[in-house]
């Protein structure tokens, strides 16, 4: 049987402070909420005084100072409302503001742990928590205690009165109830097939230029169309419930104003009440029962909300602890591979299975093998980008685990088989979006990759816009210049999957020259490729078959056939 995660200590106590912040919050609107729900007995009673005092006496100071008094009240009671619900959005705000980092985290955490699925549920999540939170909801949750409050007044009013809202408040309870159990299953069904449809948008976004090159446009747009009606049904269905339940929550509210004014009637025609007492009795009714009816109507948000806050504590639970974590010198010897397994994110089958490899400072190794045997899944593994299922990676003798992830990401150069840039300059690209970096650091890596000039006659240099995901480049600008972000800082290990797949014959020669130049200050180089020209600068062939190494050592004794001939 297994068992979820623990939460890190440092998340277990971001999630203690926060869950006590929250407390804290309620509180401060728990003692509003005492002066607003005292404020609100001012209609009733003006109401009970207006019709048993003033109308009897004619007294027109009575009234006036009457009128008085309750438009103070009023004032009051609006003044206050105003302050609980600012404190609610700053409260929300300040969650948010807690936990933007660790959704962040998350979003990335779950981009390499997930083969499908939405990694910015979190979020979403985040916004939805912090929507209910700033709504409506809570300042019902922190109302209803005072039900029994009103109630009690509609005792000392007449028992009678008392008993009629108790029996609606009961049965209103009961509709709650349902509402719970009969929208569990539907919310779930709904945020299921919203996040395929999701899912399928962003697939057809980054998939446009297939879709209409190979005329896949009808096609995909009928999965679309039954992926949306699907959601859309699942939609319905939720909200055929919660209206349905609203709608019944509301006809017994009514049912219930006129039992209470039909109570009060018969009370007062036995001379066991006074006329006012209907008046007063209909609001504090009305007002007792309000907040059940407002957390029915907001309890689509309040169960979003809650499964929302469970799937991020849930997430937060396995994140890594990375405080206790301490920082390392950094790799100058060796990258070792320790009987490493592993394959795609939500995989049961293994794609590399018991890799062990020893690669030293200086030294190039070349990864070949037919397709589909676990080059590029070995090297995700080595860069810590996939998790492994069995096996370590270590720098030095660190594994990964027990590198901080800033620092280890400081001894690592990666250039991915699908190269995207981000939206930013060509100068904060290559420098990873260092606040820090200077322009001589940026440029020693652009020549470092042999790509300083090629930028130059960009329009606007290192200054230049990429575009979202490097659009604005071509295939081969784009590998050049992740070949320079992987470059930057002088990483300990360099690793390139298929580094020169788009590269033209200047290119090439421009990534073996970095490569060569890479080695010969101590950096390990390990790269992935089809073309045989990248051997030229490396040392070492590590031969790959399904999943397994079958051969390591010196090129020339590994694939002398590969080799260029030698001079005559």
């Amino acid at each position: 049987m297994t068992t979820e995660p623990a939460a890190p200590p440092e998340q277990h106590e971001k999630l203690k402070a926060i869950l006590r912040d929250s407390r804290k919050a309620m509180v401060g609107i728990g003692v509003l909420s005492v002066a607003l729900n005292v404020l609100l007995l001012s209609g009733s009673l003006y109401m009970m005084m207006v019709y048993d005092m003033v109308l009897p006496s004619r007294s027109v100071p009575t009234l006036f100072g009457l009128a008085v008094l309750v438009l103070v009240a009023y004032v009051f009671q609006g003044v206050l409302d105003f302050i609980r619900s600012r404190l609610l959005i700053h409260f929300a705000n300040a969650v948010d503001v807690d936990l933007n980092r660790d959704v962040h985290a998350l979003i990335i955490m779950l981009g390499r742990k997930q083969a499908a699925g939405d990694a910015t549920q979190p979020m979403r999540d985040l916004d939805q928590l912090r929507s209910f939170l700033s709504g409506a909801g809570p300042s019902a949750l922190v109302d209803m205690p005072w039900m029994l409050f009103f109630i009690a007044v509609l005792f000392l009013l007449h028992p009678y009165l008392g008993i009629t809202v108790l029996v609606g408040g009961a049965i209103l309870v009961a509709i709650t109830y349902l509402v719970e159990k009969m929208t569990k299953e539907p919310s779930a069904q709904l945020m299921e097939w919203n996040t395929r449809r999701l899912l399928e948008a962003e697939a057809a976004r980054r998939h446009a230029e297939v879709f209409t090159a190979m005329g896949m446009q009808q096609r995909m747009g009928d999965r679309w169309v039954a992926t949306s009606q699907t959601m859309l049904a699942a939609q319905g269905r939720l909200s055929a419930v919660v209206n349905g339940m609203g709608n019944l929550s509301k006809i017994s509210r009514m049912v219930l104003q006129s039992a209470v004014l039909t109570v009060g009637a018969l009370l007062v025609m036995k001379q066991m009440a006074t006329g006012g007492v209907i008046f007063a009795s209909s609001i504090l009714s009305s007002r007792a029962l309000a907040p059940l009816e407002s957390i029915i109507g907001n309890w689509r948000g309040f169960i979003s909300a809650r499964q929302s806050w469970a799937r991020l504590h849930k997430w937060l639970g396995e994140m890594p602890d990375t405080e206790s974590l301490q920082w390392l010198p950094a790799a100058t010897n060796k990258l070792e591979l320790q009987s490493v397994t592993l394959g795609p994110p939500g995989s049961t089958e293994p794609t590399v299975r018991g890799v062990s490899l020893l690669v030293k400072a200086g030294e190039g190794v070349a990864i070949l093998g037919p397709s589909g045997c676990g080059k590029s899944t070995l090297v995700r593994a080595i860069t810590g980008v996939w998790a492994l299922a069995d096996g370590h990676v270590r720098l030095d003798g660190a594994a990964i685990e027990q590198w901080p992830v800033q620092e280890w990401g400081r001894q690592i150069g990666y250039v991915p088989q699908n190269v995207e840039l981000l939206e930013g300059s060509v100068a904060e690209n290559i420098a990873r979006f260092d606040p820090q970096a200077t322009s001589d650091a940026v440029v020693e890596a652009a020549k470092a990759a042999g790509v300083h000039d090629l930028i130059l006659k960009l329009p606007k240099g290192y200054n230049t816009p990429v575009g979202r995901e490097g659009q604005t480049l071509s295939g081969g600008q784009k590998q050049r210049i992740a070949l320079a972000r992987a470059l930057y800082g002088d990483p300990f290990l360099i690793v390139l999957d298929e580094p020169n797949s788009n590269l033209d014959e200047e290119g090439d020669q421009a990534l073996m020259g970095a490569i060569r130049q890479a080695r010969a200050r101590g950096a390990i180089v390990i790269a992935v490729a089809h073309r045989a020209s990248i051997l030229q600068a490396m040392d070492l062939v590590v031969l790959m078959q399904e999943g397994r190494i079958v051969g390591f050592g010196p090129k020339e004794r590994m694939v002398p056939h590969l080799l260029p001939a030698p001079a005559v």
